[in-house]
């Protein structure tokens, strides 16, 4: 009897960090044989087609398909009208999400299995911060994949939530000096470094309730996928897998030619920055960007506006639809020197040798773009898994340094900051130090390296889990 195709359904999360790398998950599973059933909400399809200048009734997955690959897409309601602001009212929209959201994946799982070929058996691939994937999964009777977006430190601390409330951390004392050194294959972390949601003493929270419930799903999930590099979080890695079968399979960002995809996942229309780009000189443009969610308020934004004037640098700063933060003098003052864009192919940017330093918010995504550019990065985290971000990027990786030394961003220390990273000085420092992580992450991705090794165990382990077990005769 032939053996039955692997067929991954795939339920994207809505925000930008995790939408990228969860679709080059996908790709990188049907490139490997798999079918796949990519589902978007349709909020998000909406906000993608509208940045690509497509109609909305397109198929965002054609252009794969053409190239090959075995990708149907299709979209699920997330019961808010798209119009509604769902980061404004981000406690309303997530209390909604958890309470009504999984039924509705319950619903649409069910039909792609009733619908689909027999000559499929079928997996569930979900992100792991959301709270239904091992409901559903055990429901059908397939298995449940989960892939998570940050760095494995970060999904460590928060599979022990258990154990950091045994031990009195959860919910936090108040005492950013505390020092935790009892979660498996952590090295010993401050409490300041730990994720924002854990330096809270209030729990009760919207974003409390999401990590709490997404973690007790996760203990179920039968793989656990991490956007990550074996060789960079080896001890953390193996401590995981002694609870479950984890596999470091990053950057998965990153292709032969990664500035180029066949498939949209920006949410916002991009800027082209290349032109003005390639008429500077090699390493002599600072890229500043805070990612997708966080936004500058206006004291911080006039602080970094000053700071880059004063440092005299070239530089693309991306301030999210929110420029009216800074006057309009000041804004006609930076773009005599620089670029103000909304938003821009950040891989673009940064992949130009134009591009000399990152000024970032530490997401884990633009931490990896930066190592695979070999762009070393100053540091300014807001929130969730950025300050952990940042402790690997400075402390422990010694690739970035920190925005301020202090509580509050001064103009003055900006500049500081900035002339120290772009200078010539520091060429045998955090260069020669991102020079070893850029080739050490390279090499990984390589065909004999140690992420396309764990990518091609896990195929090899999911499908011999799959024929260990009665799925085929349940599956329908």
């Amino acid at each position: 009897m032939a053996e039955r195709k692997l067929h991954a359904i795939m339920v994207a999360f809505s925000f930008q960090g995790h939408i990228t790398p969860f679709i080059n998950l996908a790709l990188k599973l049907a490139s490997n044989g798999c079918t796949i059933t990519f589902v978007h909400t349709e909020f998000v399809h909406h906000m993608l087609s509208k940045a690509h200048h497509s109609v909305e009734e397109v198929d965002l997955f054609s252009g794969a398909r053409k190239s090959g690959l075995d990708i149907r897409y299709t979209t699920i309601q997330d019961g808010f009208p798209p119009d509604y602001d769902r980061i404004l009212n981000f406690n309303e929209y997530w209390e909604r999400i958890l309470r009504d959201f999984p039924s509705r994946v319950d619903e649409l799982v069910g039909k792609i299995i009733l619908q689909s070929d027999e000559s499929l058996v079928h997996f569930l691939v979900a992100d792991t911060f959301y709270s239904w994937p091992a409901t559903v999964a055990e429901k059908y009777n397939i298995l449940n994949v989960s892939s998570w977006t940050e760095p494995a430190l970060v999904f460590s601390i928060d599979y022990h939530l258990d154990l950091l409330r045994e031990k009195g951390y959860f919910p936090s004392t108040g005492n950013q000096e505390d020092i935790i050194d009892f979660v498996p294959g952590v090295q010993s972390i401050k409490s300041k470094d730990l994720m924002s949601y854990l330096q809270d003493v209030d729990i009760a929270t919207t974003i409390h309730q999401i990590v709490i419930k997404a973690f007790e799903q996760v203990k179920s999930a039968d793989f656990i996928l991490i956007n990550t590099v074996h060789e960079l979080e080896h001890e953390t890695i193996k401590a995981l897998n002694q609870k479950h079968p984890t596999y470091a399979i990053g950057p998965i960002n990153f292709s032969t030619n990664f500035t180029k995809t066949v498939v949209p996942k920006s949410l916002w229309p991009e800027t082209d920055c290349t032109e003005w780009l390639n008429s500077k000189p090699p390493g002599s443009v600072l890229y500043v960007s805070f990612g997708s969610l966080a936004q500058s308020n206006k004291h911080l934004a006039e602080e970094i506006a000053y700071g880059l004037l004063i440092s005299e640098i070239n530089f693309i700063w991306v301030l999210r639809e929110n420029t009216d933060v800074l006057p309009d003098g000041l804004k006609n003052d930076l773009r005599d020197k620089g670029l103000l864009v909304s938003w821009c192919n950040q891989n673009v940017v940064i992949s130009n040798p134009a591009v000399g330093g990152f000024l970032t918010h530490c997401g884990w995504n633009s931490i990896l773009e930066s190592i695979w550019c070999g762009v070393p990065m100053i540091c300014f985290p807001f929130s969730v898994d950025q300050p952990t971000n940042r402790k690997l990027v400075v402390d422990d990786w010694k690739i970035g340094i920190n925005l301020c030394d202090g509580i509050s961003v001064t103009r003055e220390e900006v500049a500081e900051k900035i002339k120290e990273l772009m200078s010539g000085e520091m060429e045998n420092g955090l260069r020669n130090e991102i020079k070893k992580i850029r080739s050490v992450v390279h090499k990984a991705l390589g065909r004999d390296g140690s992420s396309q090794r764990n990518f091609d165990q896990f195929l090899k382990d999911l499908r011999a889990k799959i024929n260990s077990t009665s799925q085929d005769i349940c599956i329908r």
